[in-house]
């Protein structure tokens, strides 16, 4: 009896995939540097609602949960996701306007690392840990100018970026297609209407302003989710993860060109090994999410 193989995917299939993984990749930190424009005027906190706004509304667009048919089983890691969604913005925002897009972003990806290392006992995984630990230890060194809170609220974002991969798994398996991240996305941005409006009432907006964190949404969530979901079915999941942790040196660069940031020397082989280690270990595992 003959046996089905599976074919591969043809070279032009993986371009496609290559090339939705890049401009996800781009359009992201594009959109946290373009949000970032808008601090002066609207503060982190006012950017934050206007990019959960945006992108709540798109993605309830795209997903079309329907939310009268979830069972209680199904609200609760939609609800916690939701939580895990306002939180994990505000604090990454927060800590771009202290640190700068391309460091806040290096630490952001400590949670990803994190969920891996924890659910692998090898010692490659183990030596990765130290690797991304002393890249951790160079960026973070004590400075004169070092802010810790700044770098606290880096690490917030991780640890919401692995709960949003933990849960994320939760909210796949007891929804169907994307309608889950739908609904906790929409929940997310009902929860910054109040915050939003006493954020704007503080800090008087401009269009500009409003039209960078508008913008942001649309580029920081709505094209990466829709790129990541086509790219999926063109990529490996590994290769998405591999490719994925290429994220901080795209956003040190985007931060250096748009924004000005300047990196010390040092800090660019720190965020290399950050980068590397996610490398190795998204290359054994393929574990990863990608928050909106």
């Amino acid at each position: 009896m003959k046996t089905k193989t599976r074919a591969r995917p043809v070279p032009a299939r993986r371009a496609a995939g290559l090339a939705l993984m890049l401009g996800s990749g781009l359009a992201n930190q594009t959109g946290a540097a373009v949000g970032a424009l808008a601090f002066p005027v609207l503060g982190p906190v006012g950017v934050v609602a206007v990019r959960q706004w945006v992108a709540g509304v798109l993605l309830v667009l795209v997903g079309r949960p329907r939310l009268r048919s979830f069972t209680r089983r199904q609200w609760w890691p939609v609800v916690a996701l939701a939580a895990v969604f306002a939180t994990m913005n505000l604090s990454l925002y927060s800590a771009i306007e202290r640190l700068g897009l391309g460091l806040a972003v290096t630490l952001e990806f400590l949670g990803p690392l994190a969920v891996a290392v924890a659910g692998s006992r090898r010692p490659s995984t183990v030596a990765c840990a130290l690797l991304a630990a002393a890249g951790v230890a160079v960026l973070t060194r004590p400075q004169p100018s070092t802010d810790y809170v700044g770098v606290g609220l880096g690490l917030l974002a991780a640890a919401c970026w692995a709960g949003y991969i933990l849960l994320n798994r939760v909210v796949g398996a007891r929804t169907s297609g994307v309608e889950g991240s739908a609904a906790a996305e929409a929940l997310s941005a009902l929860v910054y209407v109040p915050i939003g409006i006493a954020a704007l009432v503080t800090h008087p907006p401009t269009v500009s302003a409003v039209a960078c964190a508008a913008a942001a949404g649309l580029l920081s969530s709505a094209v990466p989710f829709l790129a990541d979901l086509l790219a999926l079915r063109r990529v490996p999941a590994h290769f998405f993860g591999v490719f994925m942790s290429v994220n901080p040196v795209i956003a040190a660069i985007i931060g250096t060109v748009a924004l000005g940031e300047a990196l010390a020397p040092v800090d660019w082989p720190a965020i290399g090994l950050i980068v590397t280690a996610n490398t190795v270990i998204a290359a054994r595992t393929g574990a990863r999410g990608t928050p909106s």
